[in-house]
């Protein structure tokens, strides 16, 4: 349940920043713009970033992805979770791996599940999330796997959706209606419920 209302789902100003936000969604706003709504100036800076974010960078889109849902499941970010598993099964992913997500420690471990790559990518999510500071074999090899600005890209991608899981958890933002829920844990969608979920917007 949000802590604060959300702005009204038919909002119309200020109209460009709301057209802007409604375009990048396919027409809609989301919850959580709803909420970032609240301040135009926080939710301007919000769409234009998040924006390049998921846009614009060269890293390959089931690594973004894969990324993002590790984060949201190690920070019980249910909602950052039932927006971004879809796109990774969009991108290529499993309902297999989104699974094993459950415990991202086994999931590094595990290279029947996942690529170098991948599992390197979980790694780093995981030190981020849980460490901050990330142990140098991990950066080896990731260094190793992807070219530096891939790198950077990587990292800017799991610490742009702790900063979005925290802001979410921390105000209740509740997810969209339209989305396939498991009301036995309080939100989160079922591997067998994912295979059937579209791409729901760049949350």
């Amino acid at each position: 349940m949000p802590r604060i209302a959300y702005t009204p789902a038919d909002l119309e100003q200020p109209a460009d920043l709301v057209d802007a936000i409604r375009s990048r969604r396919g027409g809609k706003l989301l919850n959580l713009d709803r909420m970032l709504l609240h301040s135009p100036a926080f939710a301007r800076g919000w769409n234009g970033f998040l924006g390049a974010v998921r846009s614009e960078l060269d890293l390959d889109p089931l690594l973004r992805e894969l990324a993002i849902c590790a984060v949201a499941l190690l920070n019980h970010a249910q909602y950052e979770f039932a927006h971004h598993a879809p796109e990774f099964l969009a991108a290529g992913g499993t309902a297999m791996q989104l699974a094993a997500l459950a415990d991202v420690p086994a999931a590094v471990d595990d290279a029947v599940l996942f690529s170098p790559a991948q599992r390197v990518t979980l790694a780093i999510a995981y030190e981020m999330t849980r460490r901050v500071k990330v142990n140098e074999a991990y950066f080896a090899a990731a260094r190793a796997a992807l070219p530096p600005q891939q790198v950077v890209e990587l990292v800017g991608v799991i610490a742009t959706y702790n900063m979005v899981s925290r802001f979410l958890v921390a105000l209740g933002v509740d997810i969209e209606a339209t989305l396939a829920k498991d009301p036995e844990d309080g939100g989160g969608i079922t591997p067998e419920a994912l295979a059937a979920l579209r791409p729901a917007g760049s949350a």
